[in-house]
């Protein structure tokens, strides 16, 4: 029986568009996205360097940009966050059947853009009983040590968790700790069929 239901945020609740920002840095004639560019956007979102270190190593990297493109570039991954799946989460959370938990990899400037944007993001944070964003907590997935992080934390078992993830690496990771997973197609699946399609865990 499933008492935990863990959540991604991105293509599970907010919409995202993942090659974006590469395709905005990508129109600057300077931009070269390298092992180190990668290195340096993995140590953001896991909190090893601030928002100011993070925009000045792609200021260096990218000297005819100003900050503001830099910033819009780094968010334009972010789309829209539909309002039906607000409706759902809160419902869940008034039935209070399940332990609700966010696990996101998440970044300053993303968030401080959907706190900025989506202007139910308070109501949203307010569904789940713990709300885990990667840049606060030092883990990141698909690391397994950020999924034991948040079965120890919470004191959950894994057979009786559910995570649902858009990306494959991160539920792969989950299934091997023994969680049960969805591992959500954005495009075709929607999480408020999540009780219809996985129907066979509850």
């Amino acid at each position: 029986m499933i008492k935990t239901i863990i959540f991604d945020f991105g293509d599970v609740f907010i919409n995202i568009d993942k090659p974006a920002t590469l395709r905005e840095f990508s129109k600057f004639k300077s931009f070269r996205f390298t092992k180190k560019e990668q290195a340096i956007n993995e140590l953001y979102e896991t909190g090893g360097i601030s928002t100011s270190e993070f925009i000045n190593h792609y200021k260096v990297l990218l000297p005819e940009a100003t900050e503001e493109q830099l910033i819009s570039a780094w968010n334009a991954i972010l789309l829209d966050f539909p309002k039906h799946r607000l409706d759902f989460i809160q419902q869940l959370a008034s039935e209070k059947k399940y332990k609700l938990i966010l696990l996101s990899n998440t970044n300053e400037l993303h968030i401080d853009w959907i706190k900025k944007n989506i202007a139910f993001y308070p109501e949203f944070k307010n569904s789940f009983n713990t709300f885990y964003l990667s840049q606060e907590i030092g883990f990141r997935k698909p690391n397994r040590d950020i999924f034991e992080f948040v079965l120890n934390q919470n004191n959950i078992t894994p057979s009786e968790t559910l995570f649902i993830d858009d990306t494959k690496a991160n539920t792969d990771t989950a299934s091997s700790l023994g969680i049960h997973i969805w591992n959500n197609n954005p495009s075709t699946e929607d999480v408020t069929n999540l009780f219809t399609i996985k129907s066979e865990l509850f």
